[in-house]
């Protein structure tokens, strides 16, 4: 007798979110499978996406064998963010890290103007992260999004904290809302129900917070499972949203990547692989050695 293998076929459909204007246009999502499962009935629309990520002042704690790839230009994000093309992104995130009050304290006019200069230097979308603080986030993020307007950034975190003011300044500037929530999938499910009520289900990305490897990666890859399982399986609206994995930071603050440059870009690789497979739609890496491993395992170009 022949074996045939079963074939699952699943009602909910991951929301498709557009990111950037015109040619710089982007999407994810989409899907109505699980990660890799092709062999279902379904499709998934758009492939994983990949970000490279820039900061807003040179980095004070990095290791050489990171700074190396950048290290003519991580004093100027501009051109940082443009060498970041050389690596075949389909975007480039940026991290304020500047604007935190426990550090540089960047006013929010000088940052968003970085933004821009930013956004319309390079020729794929951009990702723009705050300093997670989140009332200096409160100030900058809703000037970012006014000083870009209707250049369709991804912005966040938009955190429960100050959704309503980070989140209605990303709508009415046109802009797409990062929603981000501590490891949590009944917080997860509470902001995006918050966020729903005023904010277009189609145009927020969910940030369940990335782990690395050996640092509680195994909570953010149950996380990221669980919640594209109930938005494909069951078709709960509050999970039907794309993922996106900001696993940069996490991977090189660890002893093993900071001790050797082979360590660190295992170590941010096996990760960004991980939760890849755990259902992420865009990822954010910092080294392009490391992006491109990822990319030869998945045999993406």
């Amino acid at each position: 007798m022949e074996y045939k293998a079963p074939v699952e076929a699943y009602a909910g459909v991951v929301r498709e979110v557009i990111i950037g204007e015109g040619r710089k246009s982007l999407k994810i999502g989409g899907e109505n499978i699980l990660p890799l499962h092709f062999f279902d009935q379904g499709s998934n629309a758009n492939p994983a996406r990949f970000a490279l990520e820039v900061l807003d002042m040179e980095p004070q704690d990095w290791p050489e064998h990171l700074i190396e790839p950048f290290k003519d230009v991580i004093s100027e994000p501009i051109k940082w963010a443009k060498k970041c093309q050389d690596f075949a992104v389909d975007a480039v995130s940026l991290y304020l890290v500047g604007t935190d009050p426990a550090g540089k304290d960047t006013p929010a006019d000088k940052a968003a103007a970085l933004v821009k200069e930013i956004a319309e230097a390079i020729d794929v979308p951009l990702i723009v992260y705050g300093s997670g603080d989140e009332n200096k986030d409160a100030e900058v993020l809703p000037k970012v999004a006014e000083t870009c307007n209707g250049m369709n950034l991804l912005i966040g975190p938009v955190l429960k904290e100050n959704y309503e003011v980070v989140g209605r300044a990303i709508l009415e500037h046109g802009h797409t809302a990062i929603a981000q929530t501590p490891l949590d999938i009944n917080l997860l499910k509470e902001l995006n129900v918050k966020l729903s009520k005023f904010f277009p289900s189609d145009r927020i990305v969910i940030d369940p917070l990335s782990s690395a490897l050996g640092y509680g990666m195994e909570y953010s890859f149950s996380l990221m499972e669980r919640v594209k399982q109930i938005g494909v399986i069951t078709k709960d609206n509050m999970a039907m949203m794309p993922i996106i994995a900001n696993l940069g930071d996490e991977c090189w603050k660890t002893k093993q990547a900071k001790e050797s440059k082979e360590q660190g870009l295992l170590w941010e690789g096996i990760t960004a692989l991980s939760l890849l497979l755990a259902g992420a739609n865009i990822l954010v890496l910092r080294h392009p050695v490391a992006l491109s491993l990822v990319k030869e395992t998945i045999g993406v170009q």
